[in-house]
C-alpha cells in the first residue's frame, strides 16, 4: 500500500490503464505539458507522448466531439472537462449523442469512453465553478455515473470506468484532491455499481457521496462519542449503476436513513434513494427518511457563506439527533 493523494490516484489510474492498453488515449485543456489545472495528469505526456496525451483548444464541444469519434473508431478515450459546470456547454453531445448512440445503432457502435471532471464546492470558486452536477448525469439513460471519495476508490473505479464498454462520467470532488489515503500497489480495479460500507452501526444508516463521505464519517464518530448514537456510513461511490442491495440491507438493519448530498435539494440523488427505500422498506423504518442537502440556491464564493450552505459534520449530527432522539 502507498499513501497517495486523491489527485495522485487519478494519475496512477490513468497511467495504469494506458500502460495496459495502447488504445487508451487522453485529451483535454492543459492536460499535457501543464499536467492539468488540478495537477492530476503530471508526467503522462513524458511517459506516453503527444499522440496519446493531447492538449485541446478551449472548447468543450470540440473535446467531446473528438472523444466520441475516437471511441466509435476503436480507441478508448478519456476526456477531461475541467469543471463539471462546463457540461452545460456540451450537454447536447453528452445527453443526445454519447448517451444514445449504442442504443440507436442496436449495439453496432460502442462508445467505451470516460469523461472526467472536477466537481463540487468547498474551494471558493463561486457559483459558476462549484456546482455538484452528478444528478444531471444520473437523469440521462445510457450514462454511467461515478463519484469516488477515497484515493483507493479513485484508482480502482477510474480503471474500471476506462475498461467499461459504455460511456462513464467520472466526477472528482475538487476539495478532496489533496486528501490522502492508502492505495493498493500494482494493478487495482474496483467494480462499478458497488457501494462501500465504511462503518457499521445499529441506530441509523448515513448514506453519502464524494465530499460528504468524510464529513459523514466525522459526524458518525461524534455521534458515538458524545451522544451514544451508533451510525452506519455507506459510501455510494456509483450512482449509475446504483447498489440498491447494499443500501437496502444496511437501512433494514438500523431502521433509519439519512442521506447526505452536496447536490441542491431539488431532485438530488438522495431523493431517488429515499424513494427506493420508502417503497422497499416502509414497514422496516422506525422514523422518517431525512435528507441533508445544499439549499436550492447557487453556491456563494465567500468562505463563511459557502461553508454555511454545504452540509457539514455538525449539520449531519444535528439531523441524526433529531431523528433518533
Amino acid at each position: 500500500m502507498a499513501q497517495l493523494s486523491y489527485r495522485e490516484a487519478v494519475t496512477e489510474a490513468l497511467a495504469q490503464e494506458m500502460r495496459r492498453d495502447e488504445n487508451v488515449v487522453f485529451i483535454g485543456e492543459d492536460v499535457a505539458a501543464a499536467g492539468g489545472v488540478f495537477k492530476t495528469t503530471v508526467g503522462l505526456l513524458e511517459e506516453f507522448g503527444p499522440d496519446r496525451v493531447r492538449d485541446t483548444p478551449i472548447s468543450e464541444q470540440a473535446i467531446l466531439g473528438a472523444t466520441m469519434g475516437a471511441a466509435m473508431t476503436g480507441l478508448k478515450p478519456v476526456a477531461e472537462i475541467m469543471f463539471s459546470d462546463f457540461f452545460a456547454v456540451c450537454w447536447d453531445i453528452v445527453a443526445n449523442q454519447i448517451a444514445k448512440t449504442r442504443y440507436m445503432t442496436d449495439g453496432q457502435a460502442e462508445l467505451p469512453l470516460v469523461i472526467r471532471s472536477g466537481n463540487g464546492g468547498g474551494v471558493r470558486f463561486g457559483a459558476q465553478h462549484s456546482q455538484s452536477v452528478e444528478n444531471w448525469a444520473m437523469a440521462v439513460p445510457g450514462l454511467k455515473v461515478v463519484a469516488p471519495a477515497m484515493p483507493a476508490d479513485v484508482k480502482g473505479l477510474l480503471a474500471a470506468s476506462i475498461r467499461d464498454p459504455d460511456p462513464v462520467l467520472f466526477f472528482e470532488q475538487k476539495a478532496l484532491y489533496a486528501a490522502k489515503g492508502e492505495v493498493p500497489d500494482g494493478e487495482h480495479v474496483e467494480p462499478l455499481g458497488t457501494a462501500s460500507v465504511l462503518r457499521s452501526g445499529s441506530d441509523v444508516t448515513i448514506v453519502a457521496l464524494a465530499l460528504m463521505v468524510p464529513r459523514a464519517l466525522k459526524a458518525a464518530e461524534e455521534l458515538e462519542a458524545q451522544h451514544g448514537i451508533s451510525a452506519t456510513v455507506v459510501d455510494v461511490r456509483s450512482l449509475v449503476p446504483l447498489d440498491t442491495q447494499t443500501i437496502l440491507s444496511e437501512v433494514a438493519k438500523t431502521g433509519r436513513l439519512v442521506t447526505v448530498e452536496e447536490n441542491p435539494r431539488l431532485c438530488g440523488w438522495g431523493a431517488e434513494i429515499s424513494s427506493i427505500v420508502a417503497e422497499e422498506l416502509f414497514w422496516d423504518l422506525d422514523g422518517p427518511i431525512v435528507r441533508v442537502t445544499t439549499p436550492h440556491i447557487p453556491l456563494a464564493a465567500a468562505d463563511s457563506l459557502e461553508d454555511a450552505m454545504l452540509p457539514s459534520a455538525d449539520k449531519i449530527v444535528a439531523s441524526v439527533r433529531e431523528l433518533v432522539d
